[in-house]
């Protein structure tokens, strides 16, 4: 430590005590070591914060302060608080390529996204340029609710890890227990947003025709987050006569679906990946009634515990995607558990290597990390949107009813041929 004193007051002490005091201080700064500072774990949240896509990128924010404040109340990590930070990328990739360059600046170890899968490219390829030039101060990439398949396919790194589902685990789910309920029918109408997810959605409702034992009578791509107006599109689907209408769209793409059909009282039930986002269930009304989703948690299937306590933490209870990205972030809590902080710098090669060997246990089974391309091993719930359960949405009587939990296995598919992880 070093011994502060003032030049000037050597003039009013005798001379052999100034030599004294002026030797312990050349000693205390040249001889003695400084302690090493410990460095906080810094984490960025960079998602839609504004416009269209805010409705989908706060929860992940309020979910990302749910568990991160929970751990600093424990003391933290690395003996400080974590370090939260919120970087709005207005719903653009070009805004969240942006913001990474200011996180990365102002020292972020991981990155937490969720909202677009076009978004979550363009930051999976930002951090991975970004971690080959700075080897010693990678970042992680903490991917939270972005599906497109070549996240872990040709655009898989060793930092990158992705803690949800992707399109073919939840239309196999959708399409398996729909079939077992006798509701799937014979006739499908394939609706899906215009870039990777959709299109990877679109795939997998034509690729699971067979074993479903139905026809795609009609497949349309739409522009993503453009159309104020789906009413046309409704209108092609009545005129098409489907038993099932099959949908990937989520944010104000599924909202304005299901405002458009249940304005035209259409009576076609839908399958789809999105629909216990907020506001759907309202916009739809009673029309949403055994309408079907395939989701990574559901809450009608707790004890009530984390409902309640998320309720008294963030006002309101865990919906759409705040569930599943809590069950995430807890993982990488338990990650940071078996890590020995040095009191130093933060490694992220440490921590995705803890991320790699981590499983955690949920109200609906365990969640475990496939290392071979960093895609969560989750389960699958099933609900059907019916009235009288524990927890309705949107201010009506309405809710999603459990009908079946798909186990990991029984969803996932091989590690993609592309994906090529160069390890360190």
């Amino acid at each position: 430590m070093r011994i502060p004193f003032q030049t000037a007051s050597l003039k009013s002490v005798p001379l052999s005590l100034a030599v004294g005091v002026a030797s312990l201080a050349a000693l205390s700064s040249v001889a003695l070591p400084s302690a090493a500072l410990a460095d906080p774990l810094r984490v960025a949240v960079i998602e839609s914060l504004s416009g269209m896509q805010a409705s989908t990128g706060r929860p992940y924010l309020i979910a990302a302060h749910y568990v991160l404040d929970a751990l600093n109340a424990k003391g933290g990590f690395n003996g400080e608080k974590v370090i939260l930070t919120e970087y709005n990328s207005g719903g653009k990739p070009s805004g969240a390529s942006e913001k990474f360059l200011q996180a990365a600046a102002e020292g972020a170890n991981i990155v937490i996204q969720g909202s677009s899968s076009l978004i979550a490219a363009q930051l999976s390829d930002d951090i991975r340029e970004y971690n080959k030039k700075n080897p010693g101060k990678e970042v992680i990439y903490f991917n939270v609710g972005a599906e497109a398949m070549e996240l872990t396919g040709e655009k898989c790194h060793f930092h990158a890890f992705r803690y949800t589902a992707t399109a073919p685990m939840r239309i196999g789910a959708l399409v398996s227990v729909m079939k077992q309920e006798g509701v799937l029918g014979k006739r499908v109408y394939s609706i899906n947003q215009n870039y990777s997810w959709g299109q990877d959605v679109e795939a997998s409702i034509k690729a699971n025709a067979a074993p479903g034992g139905y026809e795609v009578v009609e497949s349309v791509l739409h522009d993503v987050a453009r159309i104020q107006d789906f009413s046309p599109f409704i209108a092609k689907i009545k005129a098409a006569n489907p038993d099932t209408v099959l949908t990937g769209n989520w944010s104000n793409d599924l909202l304005l679906l299901m405002k458009a059909a249940g304005d035209a009282g259409l009576k076609v039930r839908f399958g789809t990946t999105f629909l216990d986002q907020v506001g759907n269930i309202s916009n739809a009304g009673e029309g949403a009634l055994g309408h079907y989703v395939a989701h990574p948690f559901n809450i009608e299937l707790t004890d009530g515990a984390f409902a309640q306590d998320y309720l008294k933490v963030t006002g309101h209870l865990p919906v759409y995607v705040e569930p599943n990205a809590v069950n995430a972030l807890k993982g990488l809590v338990k990650a940071l558990e078996t890590i020995k902080p040095s009191g130093g710098a933060i490694k992220g090669n440490d921590i995705a290597l803890a991320l790699e060997n981590t499983t955690i246990q949920t109200d609906i089974g365990p969640i475990a990390m496939r290392k071979e391309d960093h895609q969560a091993l989750l389960p699958i719930v099933v609900s059907r949107v019916e009235k009288g359960v524990k927890y309705p949405v949107d201010g009506t009587d309405i809710g999603f009813k459990p009908v079946k939990v798909i186990a990991p296995d029984a969803v996932v598919y091989p590690v993609q041929a592309k994906c090529v992880m160069q390890r360190p």
